[in-house]
């Protein structure tokens, strides 16, 4: 076997972010991908050259050989953080400064990552290699794997990429600063939070005090915030350092779990990572109790294929005391996630599809994915099982509540049989539920409250956010990464995709006007809405705290599922 050198990692991190940048600016641009590449940069006098590798109908292109030539027909190779300069040239300066610089972290973070051992699903279950397995990250973003200047023992300590697990830091609070709540549930075992917590902990919290956790990062930085240290300051904060188990960093970075709890905990994370500073919200905290009360009245139904959302039982947040409402954190917060069953045989899709550890001697350079090695002799049937067991429970939910599941790839979990085949999935996140405007009060009538959690949105935004998470980023990125990797043709795939989508149609029109509509859009639809990754960075908006109806850059890109065969 192969020993990948530290220039040839080099070498495949900086072409893998070349791809992306190009695959973001070409579909930002409206340029085709199907010839090679001769087109002229906006704003300046030069012209961009690259041979086409791989073209796709879903956007996950490669490129090689990919140049600059000026005015004089002087050609200059690039590497992606010079070709990124280039391609955004007359873009906001701060914002463009900050993304070359999240970029070059993100190319030697790659570097960095592509050195481990690959994870072994064998040995540390499909769960946890799945989670280890987001190599490339988000390959239509063009700083996938920037940690806001992370040290290198950080990364080791923090990243799943590199085997991350830690220890929890601890805070003791007074309970006149801090804010809990819960739904019972079988994973919280008879515990309220505060309890829960602190036998995580592993040891009690005072009389009148609550345990909460933080990453390490996150309780290092929070004693620099003016509000936690006016309650430190008070004597209503304690900082009591690690305590309890080491538990393991899930793809997200913030989400930690262990084999031995019942529970996972989703904390916030002060780093900005690919669009967004991932801290939670008072709203966000309330979500994932609103969302199993749904699932207990039945207002949620069985899905088919017995498709699942994970629930979040329970949370505890400290808030800022200068704002009376209560309603602005302070960072040092906690969500409560129950572990879904199966979870050995269960794998987010993004590490499923994933390429695998670098080889030199393959001809991408990366080897086949965990699906590449799993899917046994029937590709397209595969994708087929996919979408009635994945796609479709999605869609049947939003037909069936208008509940619209933030379903992207790395938030979709897969379960998978002995065989390898998808037996079923699962949706897991409690910021990612829009709710269609027009189904508010029948929520509002379900919950007894006068407000929904969820984000509440025109049914029209819906239909676009599904269009790109669900389509898009999810069931599109599958096909495109099948393709990729020669399992099938991509042609193939999308005719499979067509004909799934179409024979769900009436079973969706049964359930509700929005699962149909959505159906008709996508197969019929010249164009579809789709998020502009590149835009969004360089506008500088954090999709967390945006308005739900400007999030992200949206633009309207040709929809492959309607395009002439």
């Amino acid at each position: 076997m192969s020993v990948t050198t530290a220039p040839a990692l080099d070498r495949l991190a900086d072409q893998a972010h070349r791809d992306a940048v190009l695959r973001c600016w070409t579909r930002e641009h409206g340029i085709p991908v199907t010839d090679d590449l001769d087109v002229a940069v906006p704003g300046t006098s030069e012209r961009l050259l690259a041979r086409v590798g791989h073209a796709s109908r879903t956007g996950l292109h490669a490129f090689d050989d990919v140049r600059l030539r000026d005015t004089a027909g002087t050609t200059r190779a690039v590497d992606a953080v010079d070709l990124l300069g280039v391609l955004t040239t007359g873009a906001d300066p701060v914002e463009r400064a900050a993304l070359l610089d999240r970029t070059r972290e993100s190319v030697a973070n790659l570097a960095r990552f592509a050195a481990r051992p690959a994870p072994d699903p064998v040995a540390e279950g499909a769960f946890l290699a799945g989670e280890r397995s987001l190599l490339l990250g988000h390959r239509h973003h063009p700083a996938p794997k920037s940690r806001d200047h992370l040290d290198a023992d950080d990364l080791d300590a923090w990243s799943p990429e590199l085997t991350g697990r830690f220890r929890m830091h601890w805070f003791e609070a007074h309970v006149s600063v801090v804010g809990h709540g819960h739904v019972p549930s079988p994973c919280l075992d008879g515990h309220d939070v505060p309890s829960l917590l602190a036998r995580v902990a592993g040891r009690p919290a005072s009389p009148g005090h609550v345990l909460l956790p933080a990453h390490p990062w996150q309780a290092s930085d929070l004693l620099r915030r003016p509000a936690v240290r006016r309650l430190v300051d008070a004597g209503l904060l304690k900082p009591l350092g690690p305590l309890g188990d080491a538990w393991w960093a899930t793809s997200s970075l913030r989400t930690l779990y262990h084999p031995e709890h019942s529970v996972m905990l989703k904390l916030s994370l002060g780093l900005r990572i690919t669009n967004s500073v991932r801290e939670a919200t008072a709203t966000e905290l309330r979500r994932g109790l609103e969302v199993h009360r749904l699932l207990d009245t039945g207002y949620v139904p069985a899905l088919p294929h017995g498709f699942t959302v994970v629930r979040d039982p329970g949370w505890a947040a400290i808030a800022d005391p200068a704002d009376p409402s209560g309603g602005t954190l302070t960072g040092l917060d906690v969500t409560v996630r129950e572990v879904p069953p199966g979870l050995e045989r269960t794998t987010c899709l993004a590490g499923l599809i994933a390429p695998g550890a670098p080889d030199p001697d393959e001809p991408a350079g990366w080897r086949p994915s965990h699906l590449a090695r799993r899917i046994g002799d029937d590709p397209a049937a595969w994708l087929a099982g996919y979408v009635d067991r994945v796609l479709v429970p999605m869609l049947h939910l939003y037909a069936v509540t208008g509940i619209g599941l933030e379903g992207h790839q790395q938030n979709t979990l897969v379960r998978l049989d002995r065989d390898g085949q998808v037996a079923g999935g699962a949706f897991r996140d409690n910021q990612g539920y829009y709710l269609a405007a027009s189904r508010l009060g029948e929520v509002l009538d379900v919950t007894e409250q006068g407000e929904s959690a969820l984000a509440v949105v025109d049914d029209a935004v819906v239909d676009d956010r599904l269009t790109y998470y669900l389509l898009h980023n999810q069931t599109l990125a599958l096909v495109g990464s099948m393709a990729a990797e020669g399992l099938v043709a991509e042609d193939r795939l999308l005719d499979v995709l067509r004909t799934r989508l179409a024979a769900a149609r009436p079973g969706l029109a049964d359930a509700g006007a929005a699962g149909a509509r959505l159906v008709d859009r996508w197969l019929d639809a010249h164009t579809l809405p789709c998020k502009a990754n590149l835009a969004t960075r360089l506008s500088g908006i954090d999709e967390v705290v945006a308005p739900l109806d400007a999030q992200s850059v949206y633009l309207d890109v040709p929809n492959p599922l309607a395009v002439t065969r």
